[in-house]
């Protein structure tokens, strides 16, 4: 084969990221599909492919006979001698065969297959190589937008950001340079869709470990986030080393690190949490910016309450209740807010209020006495004081004693509540 033709392809492979190994399996699989064609048959043949040298070798393997049947695998000694001359019959000669023998048609349609297979080639390669790099951020240039999405240009790669892997409030435009993650790698129709994302969870944690030297040497952990692309994420973060504190970690000097992430994201409000193994601690902590006064958790069925001060109720809930919804993905935990006032009117109880038949400290004979008396609760118990209750036929000074220390003790738990 021609010496420029050959450097030809191998610059176009060399182009496209195609090894000479692989090169040279292609040729050589064309050639015997072109074999294939013409004879029938490669069984017979060997196809030779030197890419350094720019030469293609094709030899045809034939038994010298007296009579040929197949004149694909068998040659006539006169044949035979013109080949080798010290060809016998019977044994087995190789015939060299020039590429242009087999026609204009077959070496057009070989062209148009090794161009085919290249292309497959290439899109094998793109589809291995981003399937390696999936959750890797990439840098890249707006340069095609419509309804669906838009395109970016990383390198000599197209890549696609649909319009719900966005963050639905940012506003970009033509030509310009944005960050995005590689999401999945899909195998379309068309060709291989490298699929991106700036509203991923994953997308927020890749700029933490970029920003924050002491996450991406696993000093701080990530340990869950919970985000709501363009309005406000949780992250909450644990140190190995007690000696550094994971929360100033990811804020940085005067706010410089988390600053820049920020600003990544179209301003998106981060809240970065402290995290804890103890629910009511963790849960307390997520409901930044509010700060609840007290959290009541039921592990069991994974729900809490939080008692919330009444000007901070807005804050707990958020816009659209986004903050009370990230605070329960990110915790875990169903959380219900409630206002301290409605918290303290619906806890209150009226202890003084309690009948005599539900006193359990009291003997039942001892209660009915009491209400043979006329008494009927705590209340009652309290104004008749204990020379009141000494007075009643049937109970002796200790048992007055009993009973006024009972009062004693519902009266001082309602001053507490």
């Amino acid at each position: 084969m021609n010496v420029d033709i050959m450097e030809a392809i191998t610059q176009i492979a060399k182009d496209k990221k195609i090894e000479k190994e692989d090169l040279r399996d292609m040729l050589e699989n064309i050639f015997r599909g072109m074999i294939q064609k013409r004879y029938g048959s490669d069984e017979n043949f060997d196809v030779i492919v030197n890419i350094d040298k720019g030469d293609i070798e094709i030899y045809q393997e034939k038994t010298v006979v007296e009579d040929v049947e197949d004149p694909v695998r068998e040659i006539t000694l006169a044949n035979a001698l013109k080949i080798d001359e010290d060809a016998e019959m019977g044994e087995e000669i190789v015939e060299v065969i020039d590429p242009i023998l087999f026609g204009r048609r077959l070496i057009v349609a070989a062209k148009q297959n090794l161009n085919q297979r290249i292309r497959d080639f290439e899109k094998e390669n793109l589809i291995e190589e981003y399937e390696n790099r999936i959750g890797e951020i990439i840098i890249g240039d707006i340069h095609q937008m419509h309804k669906r999405g838009m395109y970016i240009n990383v390198d000599k790669t197209e890549v696609f950001l649909p319009r719900d892997e966005q963050i639905h409030n940012e506003r970009l435009r033509r030509g310009n340079t944005i960050r995005c993650l590689i999401k999945e790698v899909r195998n379309t129709g068309r060709g291989p869709e490298i699929i991106v994302s700036r509203s991923d969870e994953q997308f927020l944690i890749r700029l933490f470990e970029l920003e924050v030297p002491e996450i991406y040497d696993g000093i701080v952990e990530i340990k869950k986030v919970a985000r709501e692309a363009g309005e406000r994420s949780k992250i909450s973060v644990e140190s190995i080393d007690r000696r550094i504190d994971p929360v100033g970690a990811c804020v940085g000097m005067k706010g410089v690190r988390i600053q820049s992430i920020v600003k990544e994201l179209n301003n998106e409000k981060i809240d970065i949490i402290s995290f804890s193994s103890e629910p009511e601690i963790f849960i307390m902590r997520a409901m930044t910016p509010a700060k609840p006064v007290k959290i009541i958790v039921n592990k069991d069925e994974r729900m809490a309450v939080a008692v919330i001060p009444d000007d901070m109720m807005s804050l707990a809930i958020g816009r659209n209740g986004v903050n009370l919804r990230m605070a329960s993905l990110l915790t875990d935990f169903q959380i219900e807010p409630i206002k301290e006032s409605e918290y303290n009117t619906e806890s209150s109880i009226n202890y003084a209020a309690t009948v005599i038949d539900d006193i359990e400290e009291l003997a039942k004979s001892v209660k009915t006495k009491l209400i043979d008396a006329g008494l009927e609760n705590i209340e009652d118990l309290a104004e008749k004081g204990i020379d009141g209750l000494k007075e009643i036929a049937g109970i002796g000074p200790k048992t007055v004693d009993k009973i006024w220390d009972v009062v004693q003790k519902y009266l001082d738990t309602e001053d507490e509540d």
